[in-house]
């Protein structure tokens, strides 16, 4: 891990430690391990929606300088489930912006890792099709679970989900304008017969945040009987499309 990283997760754990000294919350008590899902992600099986929300950095208000991005994931109640930072040098976030590839991490409420999402550098461009989006998501880390493919397609920004042989499972549809000129921006999650059963939104999180910041605000509905590793699958796309479409350059 990065200094950033290590940084960033001590910190967490201390938190935690001293939020372990209070009376403790019901999402807080670890889940017992449930047989044939990956440890970490059984609190998942307990939810069909998720708040992600990215942490304001005030060096980039500031200087315009890109830092590691750090998020909340929260439950429909607000309470945090999840934290997830991401780890990259400071090289390729000022050069390659929001097109960089990087590694984010998930950790748990105790600080320990249960999701690692990978983007290798790719092309972002409509114009070179043989050079398209790709995202792996293990969990625990070492375990793929699946995949976020990019597909072709001259107007409309679409992704496959494939499970972790590689097989398609899932897709992701979202509007001709995917970028920051409306208010709330849906992203559809398709079963192959393009029945919708969920969706990513970008959530308006206000005029200021909107111009001065590239801090974003996302949510996650997906059906409550979904597969586990799927919905992890569904917070790694969720970061794929900030990057791809909201993540501006300061």
């Amino acid at each position: 891990m990065g200094l950033e990283t290590l940084i960033s997760v001590f910190i967490i754990r201390r938190r935690r430690k001293r939020e372990a000294m209070q009376p403790m919350n019901m999402y807080m008590v670890p889940n017992p391990g449930i047989p044939g899902y990956p440890p970490g992600l059984e609190y998942l099986t307990q939810v069909d929606q998720l708040l992600i929300k990215q942490k304001v950095e005030l060096i980039e208000v500031l200087a315009g300088f890109e830092s590691n991005n750090k998020f909340e994931i929260r439950n429909s109640m607000g309470q945090n489930v999840f934290y997830a930072v991401e780890e990259n040098d400071c090289l390729t976030r000022q050069c390659c912006g929001p097109q960089r590839s990087f590694t984010i991490r998930v950790l748990d409420n105790f600080g320990q890792e249960i999701i690692t999402v990978s983007r290798p550098l790719k092309c972002t461009s409509c114009f070179f099709p043989c050079c398209l989006q790709e995202l792996e998501i293990q969990a625990p880390p070492g375990n793929t679970v699946g995949y976020v493919l990019q597909q072709w397609h001259p107007f409309l920004p679409k992704f496959t989900i494939e499970n972790e042989q590689r097989e398609p499972v899932l897709k992701l549809q979202g509007p001709f304008c995917a970028w920051s000129c409306r208010p709330d921006v849906d992203f559809e999650i398709l079963t192959l017969d393009d029945v919708s059963i969920g969706k990513i939104s970008k959530q308006w999180a206000g005029l200021l945040r909107e111009v001065f910041t590239d801090s974003d605000n996302f949510g996650i509905q997906f059906p409550m009987d979904l597969d586990v590793r799927m919905k992890a699958v569904m917070i790694g796309a969720c970061f794929l499309i900030d990057f791809m479409f909201f993540e501006t350059t300061n």
